[in-house]
């Protein structure tokens, strides 16, 4: 087993992780070891969070070096994988063998792991975020023992235990939900006016399988990315004007890290996220913040994001607006209510972002915005919680599961206090 004593960095390079030892365990024994020797430890997924909410001045342990797993049982329609596995990796291991996740998000190099912990989503009416495909989770408890949670067997708390922040142990497996393969096509509308969206949400977001508004909050218009499912009828909106030449949902950006568009029609996986797996991906150097809304206050909330659109468009590269449906994980940030979420790329500048975010909220977090737990936010912590019916449910299972807060750190203490 290798540990790192260098400083390591996330993947946007916004921050450097306080841990003194970043472990990489190859063996589950290992592991377990690890876990039961260490006082304190947290896992480090890919890196694709863009606050503290995996570090600690502790230890962290990567698991993407233990033995990857992609089983698939026909019989129950899921597969097994392993907690490290990126997305783009698992997502051609399932389509070799004839299946799909129904949704993945529009990044597919994040881990499987830390995307389902934080609530991470693609977009589609119909599609919730990839954390309610989980079925089943293998975690590691402060003793060093692997434990097996399923919906089917515990659910009174598994709602509970999917979306938690990497704060009830180190997950190292997951059992997901698969469908049969599907293929899909995409295409892109340019010039649609906002002021339409906003008075035709349902028309507008129902008129593909998976779809996205990219605007800069300044401008009168966005253009928006409709993917088809191939065995599904076409929505009949058709806003704005078709785009005869390939587009980047970054502007400026090289249109080779793109997936391809103009309704060539490919597999699932080389059309639902943005961006192709083999490339590296969106703006480089960049910030992120994202906000979860009830789907009703959509209109509002465009509104309220116009009216300080010559605040947000200088710091931004681009803002993405997406719809989710409902779940009932505890501390999903769709928990219980269909919802659309306005992600924002800023420009890597702290000091110029930072007033604009909190600017965002004044306006969202009135309409019932939940901030993404792995992006930027400058909401108080209790305020956040207060947002969330379970969240003392979540506190009791926390102190359950860590009665004495191995897996803590001060991004879950500042949420969660120990009683």
């Amino acid at each position: 087993m290798s540990a790192s004593h260098a400083p390591v960095r996330n993947w946007a390079g916004n921050l450097t992780y306080a841990s003194p030892r970043i472990h990489r365990p190859t063996s589950h024994e290992e592991l377990s070891t690890l876990v039961r020797d260490t006082p304190r430890i947290r896992a480090l997924g890919s890196g694709h969070s863009f606050n503290r909410i995996a570090d600690s001045g502790h230890d962290l342990v990567r698991v993407d070096a233990l033995p990857q797993e992609i089983e698939v049982d026909p019989a129950s329609s899921t597969v097994t994988v392993s907690a490290g596995t990126r997305y783009a990796e698992l997502a051609v291991a399932l389509h070799e063998q004839g299946y799909a996740l129904a949704s993945l998000a529009s990044l597919p190099h994040i881990s499987v792991a830390g995307s389902c912990a934080t609530g991470t989503h693609g977009s589609g009416d119909g599609l919730r975020c990839l954390s309610a495909a989980v079925r089943g989770l293998e975690i590691i408890g402060p003793d060093g023992e692997p434990k097996w949670l399923r919906r089917d067997t515990d659910p009174e708390i598994f709602p509970g235990t999917v979306v938690a922040l990497g704060a009830l142990g180190i997950v190292t497996r997951l059992t997901l939900e698969v469908e049969p393969a599907f293929t899909m096509s995409q295409r892109v509308r340019l010039d649609v006016p906002l002021d339409e969206v906003a008075n035709h949400v349902d028309e507008v977001f129902g008129s593909a399988y998976s779809v996205s508004l990219f605007t800069n909050w300044r401008d009168e218009n966005g253009r928006v990315w409709l993917k088809h499912r191939e065995d599904r009828a076409q929505g009949t909106w058709h806003g704005g004007r078709p785009a005869r030449t390939p587009q980047h949902p970054v502007p400026g950006m090289p249109l080779e890290s793109a997936t391809a568009q103009l309704g060539v029609v490919a597999p699932w996986y080389q059309r639902l996220p943005h961006f192709r797996p083999e490339l590296t991906p969106s703006a480089g150097e960049e910030l992120q913040s994202e906000f979860y809304l009830p789907r009703a206050v959509a209109p509002q909330a465009f509104a309220a994001l116009r009216e300080i659109g010559d605040r947000i468009a200088p710091v931004l590269h681009i803002s993405e607006v997406r719809t989710i449906r409902a779940d009932d994980l505890w501390l999903s940030p769709a928990h219980e209510r269909d919802s659309v979420a306005v992600h924002f790329t800023w420009k890597q500048d702290p000091e110029g972002v930072t007033p604009v975010v909190g600017a965002l909220e004044e306006v969202l977090t009135p309409l019932g915005a939940r901030p993404h737990w792995g992006k930027i936010t400058t909401l108080p912590a209790e305020r956040i919680v207060d947002s969330y019916t379970r969240a003392g449910d979540f506190a009791r299972l926390l102190e359950r599961f860590d009665p004495d807060g191995k897996f803590r750190n001060p991004f879950v203490d500042a949420l969660f206090p120990r009683s």
